[in-house]
């Protein structure tokens, strides 16, 4: 259960960090402190830089921010928020080093050498179920510590899961440039991905439409839920379940028409491979209703029963005597247009 006093007292701190971070923001030039050794990120955000301090000769991790598109008061939230929350084992560690340039905002962070969880996913194949609960376990402790100081981190996906190893033994949540805390209201978001719960997908903003029909969506981590959800069924796979929760989608609605009347409609085929169990943690983390949704961590109830069944001739999942395959699209890099 969340407390409201932890709630509080995270906003308050982090609203008190900005205050006193745009205070002593020091002014800097990147390449008189910092010898860059090569770009290790990129997004719509900026950059990721490795670099070493010219004077200590640390390593280090440099995201950096141009000035033209990031408004300074995202670049402190981002930048407290993630300070906030670094001390926690699965999340990506900060050097309190924040700092401006003429042309970017940015600051330094824990190097973590190795990919991020995309780069082994096999496309169509997954990767092991043991990783993928490894990866479970330390991503669910790392979200009911976000969930706990009151945040939602808004962007779980593949890409923001770092591996300090090849078998995901220890793995590292990042990226906190979505991060908001809850109640935080938003009117309607541009573009969608296949992580994002039907209440976000029905405040986009389609081209042409000059505002949507829904009323504003209050960030909960329900959110974070349901992208949790989607995570793990794509590294268990190496697909997506789905493009889009909306009508338009054929793989969501058929889901959706299941979760509704289970005792209606069968199982998707493309959810055929997971026993009844993982079903059941599916079927908890994905309620179309936000409100029935379970928390993160009740995924750790879970990891004891096996998640994926036996599987047949060529990789085919075997289910009562039939055989099954998915058709949706192989799990690949996403980059959405949220604003």
């Amino acid at each position: 259960m969340i407390e409201l006093g932890s709630i509080e007292e995270g906003s308050s701190l982090i609203d008190e960090l900005m205050k006193l971070t745009s205070q002593s923001l020091c002014q800097l030039e990147i390449k008189e402190h910092f010898n860059i050794i090569k770009e290790i990120g990129r997004g719509k955000y900026g950059r990721v830089l490795l670099v070493t301090h010219r004077c200590k000769g640390t390593p280090m991790a440099l995201k950096v921010l141009p000035k033209s598109s990031t408004k300074l008061k995202g670049f402190l939230r981002e930048y407290c928020i993630s300070l906030h929350l670094s001390c926690h084992p699965c999340i990506v560690g900060l050097f309190g080093i924040a700092f401006q340039s003429k042309e970017h905002y940015g600051f330094a962070q824990e190097l973590v050498v190795g990919r991020d969880l995309f780069a082994i996913i096999q496309p169509r194949v997954g990767i092991p179920e043991c990783a993928v609960k490894r990866c479970a376990i330390q991503i669910s402790s790392a979200l009911e510590f976000i969930h706990q100081h009151g945040l939602v981190h808004r962007d779980i996906k593949p890409e923001n899961i770092l591996l300090l190893d090849k078998d995901c033994q220890r793995v590292k949540l990042a990226d906190f440039g979505l991060t908001q805390r809850r109640g935080t209201l938003i009117c309607f978001i541009s573009g969608t991905l296949p992580y994002m719960a039907p209440e976000l997908c029905a405040i986009v903003l389609e081209e042409g439409q000059k505002e949507v029909k829904a009323p504003p969506l209050s960030v909960e981590p329900s959110l974070d839920t349901w992208a949790f959800a989607v995570l793990l069924f794509c590294i268990l796979t190496g697909f997506f379940p789905w493009e889009r929760c909306n009508e338009i989608d054929d793989f969501y609605e058929e889901f959706a028409h299941w979760r509704l009347e289970p005792m209606k409609f069968s199982v998707p085929s493309q959810w055929k491979r997971f026993t009844p169990v993982c079903m059941e943690m599916f079927s908890r983390m994905l309620a179309l209703d936000a409100n029935e949704r379970c928390s993160v961590g009740d995924v750790k109830g879970y990891m004891g029963k096996d998640w994926v069944r036996a599987k047949g001739i060529n990789g085919w999942v075997v289910e009562n005597g039939q055989v099954s395959m998915h058709t949706t699209s192989p799990c690949r890099s996403s980059h959405g247009s949220e604003q």
